[in-house]
Order: C-alpha cells, then sequence, then structure tokens
C-alpha cells in the first residue's frame, strides 16, 4: 500500500472514531503531500457512511435492550475496556 492510500486511511479512520486532533493532523499532512481535496472528501465520505450505519446499529441495539429486555450475551460479563 502506498503513502497516498495510507493517508487517506488515516484521514477516514479519525472520522470514524470522532478524533478532532487526528483529522486535523491526517488532513492537513494529506493536504502538504499534495493529494487532492476531491479524494480526502471521499475519504471523509466514506468514513461517515460507515460510522453512520454503525451508529444506526448501536442505537437499535440499545432500544432492543432497553425496551424488548432481551437477554445479555457474553459481552455482559466479558467487557471491552471502556466500561470499570
Amino acid at each position: 500500500m502506498d503513502d497516498r492510500m495510507k493517508q487517506l486511511i488515516a484521514v477516514g479512520v479519525s472520522v470514524g472514531t470522532n478524533c478532532h486532533p487526528c483529522l486535523e493532523y491526517n488532513v492537513g499532512k494529506a493536504l502538504k503531500s499534495g493529494i487532492d481535496r476531491d479524494e480526502i472528501i471521499e475519504a471523509v465520505d466514506v468514513a461517515r457512511a460507515v460510522r453512520k450505519g454503525a451508529a444506526s446499529s448501536m442505537d437499535k441495539l440499545a432500544l432492543n435492550l432497553i425496551y424488548n429486555k432481551l437477554p445479555m450475551k457474553s459481552s455482559e460479563t466479558e467487557k471491552c475496556g471502556c466500561c470499570s
């Protein structure tokens, strides 16, 4: 994979993870390296679409757990690391 593709992926990942400092850094680095603004916009659009799909899925899960009281899977006991 070439550096241009890695930089576009870094921009997309920054958007997908909602990391403002990462996005500022990676967009700046992409522009300085000569990547076309349209390509950066495309990377951002792809990341937004992926993030939107994931957020929608999370919203549905939250509502199902609240209203339908679905049995919890193993994730109830195996936490991801963000919970204490």
